[in-house]
C-alpha cells in the first residue's frame, strides 16, 4: 500500500485544488498533502488560510502556545469541544494523522512557547 506521501504529487494536488467541481473529501486530502509535503510557499499560504478559517469558524478556540515553527498549538480538549467530538475521538484522529504523515503533530508544553 502506498504511503500518503506517495499518493500525490505537487501537480496532482494543485490540479485538484483548481478543479471547479471536485469532491470535498478529495479536495481536503490534496490540501492535507500540500500542508505536509508541499513547497514552503504553498504551505505558508495554506497555513495562513487555515489560521484565518480557524479564527472565523471557531472564535472561542485560542492557541495555548506556539510550536518551534510559530504554528499555533491548541489544547486537544478545547479542539474536541469546538468540533463537537469527544476528546478520545480527537486523540484518535490526531494519532491517525501522525501515522499517516509519519510525523508528530502533538506537542508537549515544553515543546511550545507562549510567544509567537
Amino acid at each position: 500500500m502506498d504511503t500518503f506521501a506517495q499518493q500525490w504529487t505537487l501537480e496532482s494536488a494543485l490540479a485538484v485544488l483548481e478543479h471547479p467541481t471536485v469532491d470535498s473529501k478529495l479536495w481536503a486530502e490534496a490540501v492535507e498533502w500540500l500542508l505536509v509535503y508541499g513547497p514552503p510557499e504553498v504551505r505558508e499560504l495554506l497555513t495562513a488560510a487555515s489560521g484565518h478559517a480557524t479564527r472565523a469558524s471557531f472564535p472561542e478556540l485560542k492557541p495555548q502556545g506556539y510550536g518551534p515553527d510559530g504554528s499555533p498549538c491548541y489544547d486537544i480538549a478545547d479542539l474536541a469541544r469546538s468540533l463537537g467530538i469527544s476528546e478520545e475521538e480527537a486523540r484518535r484522529q490526531l494519532a491517525e494523522k501522525e501515522a499517516r504523515h509519519g510525523v508528530s503533530h502533538g506537542l508537549d508544553d515544553e515543546d511550545t512557547t507562549t510567544l509567537q
